[in-house]
């Protein structure tokens, strides 16, 4: 099978390799359809780490992903505990949780010391024609979602779980820092939560003017205003109720710190490329801020799928470009130059 295995940064290399083994108990096996590349995978493309985790040999990326079952193991049970066929398309949730930890019984997996992650070195992601995962990672699509949609629902769920730590009431104020794929779909689930004004900023005016589309009723281009005064001076100098950092994690978290308002809530969704956190004490601190960090996602997946059936939010709008498995380093290096109407970047790889 065709493999795209990152070897190094910016060294992404085609080659064939052996299929995997059969399924074992409660694993499928996927030919594997469409991958979604997601901006943490930039941060491991561009420099071979992200956060504490380093890659020291190669391995594959991508854990935004769907795929048709192939084979089937026993007891090969889906999220929500169906039998799984041969011949089902499913997306998958890329973090394996250990399911027997104090954290997971608590009821929160995303947050498990024990847990495997799909595309996250040292596990081997789906950018390949053919991998097993957990069947109890695997979440049956239907018909009306098309296969380049599949990846994006864990994206949605990304965006879906910062929203619930968000607590976003009817009629709130809102401030959406990042108008990229996780920060468009926050921008939309807070439409939907019945936020009145929700400001979006980003330094590209193409995913600015998708933001209004979906539901933004301010955006600005950060280049060319001060993002914490236009919220000031639009507020009255209240500032907002939720802030959400949904982009560079750097001076971004400060300036969402400096626009919530007083008592308000500060959500971080963004990973930093340094993983330091920029944040002034003293604003916090005076302002009696809230802040909730947000990682990964955490029962969102049948969520995701009903928002994207029932077209509330319209995930085949946030796709721009689409390359095949074997253009996989021109796909990252475009991604990473941020070319002109890139929003979401998909792998088609069978």
């Amino acid at each position: 099978m065709q493999v795209a295995r990152l070897h190094g940064p910016t060294d992404i290399r085609i080659a064939a390799e052996p299929a995997p083994p059969p399924p074992g108990r409660g694993e499928v096996t996927l030919n594997i359809k469409t991958v979604g590349l997601c901006g943490s995978d930039l941060h491991m493309y561009e420099t071979g780490r992200i956060g504490y985790t380093i890659a020291s040999e190669p391995f594959i990326l991508g854990h935004e992903f769907m795929g048709v079952v192939a084979a089937v193991g026993a007891d090969a049970l889906d999220g929500e505990h169906q039998p799984l066929r041969v011949g089902q398309r499913v997306a998958v949730e890329p973090a394996v949780p250990c399911w027997r930890c104090e954290i997971c019984e608590h009821g929160h997996p995303n947050l498990c010391p024990n847990h495997k992650f799909y595309g996250l070195f040292p596990e081997d992601g789906a950018l390949r024609e053919r991998m097993t995962v957990s069947a109890r990672n695997c979440f049956p699509m239907p018909d009306a979602l098309s296969d380049e949609v599949g990846p994006l629902l864990e994206t949605l769920g990304v965006a879906i779980h910062a929203t619930d730590l968000s607590k976003i009431r009817i009629a709130s104020s809102v401030a959406v820092l990042g108008a990229g794929p996780v920060g468009l779909l926050i921008t939309r689930l807070a439409a939907l939560a019945g936020a009145a004004r929700i400001f979006a900023f980003d330094k590209f005016d193409w995913r600015l003017r998708l933001a209004t589309t979906w539901g933004a009723t301010h955006a600005f281009n950060i280049d060319d205003c001060d993002p914490a005064d236009v919220v000031k001076d639009l507020s009255g100098g209240r500032g907002v109720d939720v802030a959400i950092e949904a982009a560079w994690a750097d001076h971004s978290v400060q300036q969402a710190a400096d626009m919530a308002r007083y008592g308000g809530r500060l959500v971080l969704v963004g990973i930093p490329p340094d993983d330091k956190l920029q944040l002034k004490h003293s604003v916090a601190r005076r302002k009696g801020l809230t802040i909730m960090m947000s990682r990964r996602m955490k029962h969102t997946y049948p969520r995701a799928i009903d928002l994207a059936t029932s077209g509330k939010v319209k995930l085949d709008e946030l796709v721009s470009h689409r390359y095949a498995l074997s253009d996989t380093a021109q796909a990252y290096a475009s991604n990473l130059a941020y070319e002109p109407g890139i929003n979401k970047v998909i792998l088609r790889v069978n």
